[in-house]
């Protein structure tokens, strides 16, 4: 079996900080997008911009429903034209085209009748913040979240020249805009530091945060994978991890490299800890911070 590498960071509620591998390597955090997009969505919610649980205008579902995947939306990426465009290194499909061969098929099902992870639910998300805001994603999320827990290594991937200075060297071949609910990068610790300082409240008014730590239970244990239980929130995953506990953050994964980036509350010490590897399990990154969840 090939080993991966893996860089992580952790920080704990007493101050400790620790880190293995690069501490300025800079990596894609993929679907740990997810919860900063959220973050954004619910400080405008906290602000009276925009509404949890009202129907978005012309819309079946609500903003709720589409942060905790309950809306009924299909994902592109399962469709196979999509991983195969990608691999092809075929250019970015048009919005137009996206959405045509995603919802041919129509809804997968009505609005918080089920539940189904879709990306094309958190790219209405990011026009709802767009519009709302009237800025561009990356100067809402520098101005909500990294200005105030002074992260400076944080960067929205426009272009496929923004992945060129990323530590795996897949990275290069590789057009960000094929994730069309845009994709952060930054290093292990501003990962870690994020994440943190949203659980220990530094991000959300405790009422907010409340919602945001509400959880669609999932089921049990995944096969190659931590999990005991799962769950998801609102841009959170949320459930128990062997050994460890209760696990709340994000995993998230792309053609060349995975990351798990989660707060283990049940620890003596409580600790967020952020993992990046290479490869595409990201039951690799997973373990990984689950182990260091429970290190003396």
């Amino acid at each position: 079996m090939t080993a991966h590498p893996v860089h992580s960071y952790w920080i704990t509620n007493s101050g400790r900080e620790g880190a293995i591998g690069s501490p300025d390597a800079r990596f894609p955090y993929w679907s740990f997008t997810k919860t900063v997009i959220a973050i954004c969505a619910l400080k405008l919610v906290e602000r009276g911009a925009l509404d949890l649980d009202e129907n978005l205008s012309g819309k079946p579902y609500t903003l709720r429903q589409l942060l905790n995947h309950s809306s009924g939306l299909p994902d592109y990426t399962q469709r196979r034209a999509y991983h195969r465009a990608v691999a092809a290194g075929e250019r970015p499909w048009t919005r137009e085209k996206l959405l045509s061969v995603t919802l041919a098929e129509g809804m997968l099902f009505e609005p918080a009748q089920g539940w189904s992870y879709s990306n094309i639910g958190y790219m209405f998300v990011v026009d709802l913040i767009e519009a709302t805001t009237r800025q561009p994603l990356h100067q809402v999320i520098n101005a909500m979240i990294c200005k105030p827990l002074d992260l400076h290594s944080i960067r929205l991937a426009r272009t496929p020249e923004d992945f060129h200075h990323l530590h795996w060297e897949a990275a290069r071949g590789y057009d960000p805009n094929w994730v069309y609910h845009r994709c952060l990068t930054g290093t292990a610790q501003d990962a870690a530091r994020l994440l943190h300082g949203l659980m220990t409240g530094d991000l959300l008014q405790p009422a907010t945060l409340r919602q945001m730590l509400a959880a669609i239970p999932l089921g049990g244990a995944l096969e190659g994978r931590p999990w005991v239980a799962c769950g998801y929130a609102l841009g959170l995953m949320s459930g128990a991890v062997q050994q460890a506990g209760t696990a709340v953050g994000h995993s998230g994964g792309g053609p060349f490299s995975v990351n798990a980036v989660y707060h283990f509350p049940d620890a003596c010490d409580p600790v967020t800890v952020a993992s990046f590897t290479d490869g595409t399990a990201e039951g690799v990154a997973e373990f990984a911070a689950a182990g260091l969840a429970v290190a003396p």
